[in-house]
């Protein structure tokens, strides 16, 4: 399962709380979590401060509370548990999947399954949102999808069509044949 892991397993970037302004990078990856940091500041005593660099290996940073410290008040409690997460081996190996395999997997789940999955994570909200994943939704659950239906289908979002009624979806499609017949006889 470890080959599923990218070498870098998170990175964020961000700016310490007001009023300092100092830049931050936070990098974990599979052997070492990696602190980056520079001193943005007009004061004179920071102007030649250099930008630096703590790196330390998944143990130790598990037990270095001021650390720990430093990174709640500068990425957040969320960030941290996380990060802290990672570093003890907890991995979301599902996340991790290649999305045309994610997709796949999503197919066979219920509408309910799907809503409550997209719920999970951006990254699931994303693909649970995707025109693939409710292309596939369409075409299974009608019996067939005619061009007319796609080519709308693609023009609306395909789970807004799913979720259209089926009058509406008449007089979509009505529209857009009339439409279409005005535009050839235009260019006739």
């Amino acid at each position: 399962m470890a080959a599923l892991l990218p070498e870098i397993l998170y990175e964020c970037n961000g700016q310490a709380p007001s009023p300092n302004k100092d830049f931050y990078q936070l990098i974990v990856s599979r052997s070492e979590v990696t602190l980056r940091w520079w001193k943005i500041s007009l004061r004179s005593e920071f102007r030649e401060a250099r930008p630096g660099e703590l790196k330390e290996s998944h143990e130790d940073f598990v037990d270095d509370s001021t650390l720990h410290a430093q990174i709640g008040v500068i990425f957040g409690q969320k960030t941290l548990s996380h990060v802290m997460n990672l570093c003890r081996g907890q991995y979301d190996f599902l996340e991790r999947l290649p999305e045309p395999l994610i997709l796949y997997i999503l197919t066979f789940l219920d509408l309910e399954d799907v809503a409550q999955l997209s719920q999970v994570s951006h990254t699931f909200q994303k693909i649970c949102n995707s025109n693939k994943l409710w292309e596939h939704i369409v075409e299974r659950s009608c019996d067939r999808v005619t061009p007319e239906m796609r080519s709308l289908a693609d023009d609306v979002g395909w789970k807004q069509f799913f979720f259209t009624n089926k009058l509406q979806l008449q007089l979509q499609l009505r529209r857009r044949r009339k439409r279409q017949e005005e535009q050839d006889v235009f260019l006739d």
